[in-house]
């Protein structure tokens, strides 16, 4: 077991900080929606991962600073001294990975690294800190999440790459990972990914479930009973309170 999905219970898991939490709305990857989602009690956060042109790595989602912020330019070509100046909604700083590793040293961070400028960087911060047991790193990319468990080592908790997704949920005889979860969507357009079968490989190999990005409280208590094992939320205050309701809630 992965000293990161040691908890009692479900994992919720606070997607952006908590990003369609009414007080957080424009917030998303905020150190204000971070903190509002430990103060709630969640224990996990997720954020995404971009590196600069000069190889600092901060807690962003798009590839440009464009839409969330008041500046614009692609991060992983702008040096940081120039996105340090980005406000998110005008307000607030785009937050290093390390400051919140550093700010949160009770909380276990999900990390979505977005680009391959990315990987190197991250798995030196990791390192850095000491952070390696307190982080779940995951990505699109099948090739980054091969490259970040090459560069962490095996104490590394990962999700699974698509490709091993894919291999689980259409051919599982033929699946052999080191991922200690999966964190997949219910459904990919029409596809159905979650499946019962799924599920029921998944666990008979002993991986974890994570199901993104859920924000309906009737869904919520349907995946729940379905057996998965954490569910990745925008609306942090709904999902506090369809865990406190099944007596399930663990801060």
């Amino acid at each position: 077991m992965y000293p990161y999905l040691d908890h009692d219970g479900p994992i919720a898991m606070a997607h952006r900080g908590g990003a369609l939490h009414p007080d957080n709305i424009g917030f998303e990857n905020s150190m204000h929606a971070f903190e509002q989602a430990v103060g709630l009690g969640y224990r996990y956060l997720e954020t995404d991962l971009h590196a600069t042109s000069d190889g600092v790595v901060v807690a962003f989602h798009d590839h440009r600073l464009d839409r969330v912020t008041d500046r614009t330019g692609e991060v992983s070509q702008l040096p940081w001294s120039e996105v340090r100046k980005a406000r998110i909604n005008g307000h607030e700083p785009i937050p290093l990975l390390s400051e919140v590793l550093e700010r949160f040293p009770e909380a276990r961070l999900n990390l979505d690294i977005k680009a391959d400028n990315g990987v190197l960087p991250t798995a030196k911060v990791l390192r850095d800190l000491n952070a390696i047991d307190r982080v779940c790193v995951s990505s699109f990319s099948q090739a980054r999440v091969r490259q970040i468990r090459r560069e962490v080592g095996e104490r590394l908790a990962t999700g699974f790459g698509h490709q091993e997704i894919a291999r689980l949920r259409f051919a599982p005889l033929r699946l052999s990972s080191p991922g200690a979860c999966l964190q997949i969507p219910e459904y990919f357009g029409r596809l159905r990914v979650l499946t019962p079968g799924l599920l029921r490989r998944a666990h008979a190999l002993g991986k974890q479930v994570h199901v993104w990005t859920v924000d309906d409280p009737a869904r919520m208590h349907r995946l729940l009973d379905a057996g998965v094992d954490g569910l990745i939320t925008d609306r942090t205050d709904l999902l506090r309170a369809v865990l406190i309701d099944r007596g399930q809630w663990k801060s």
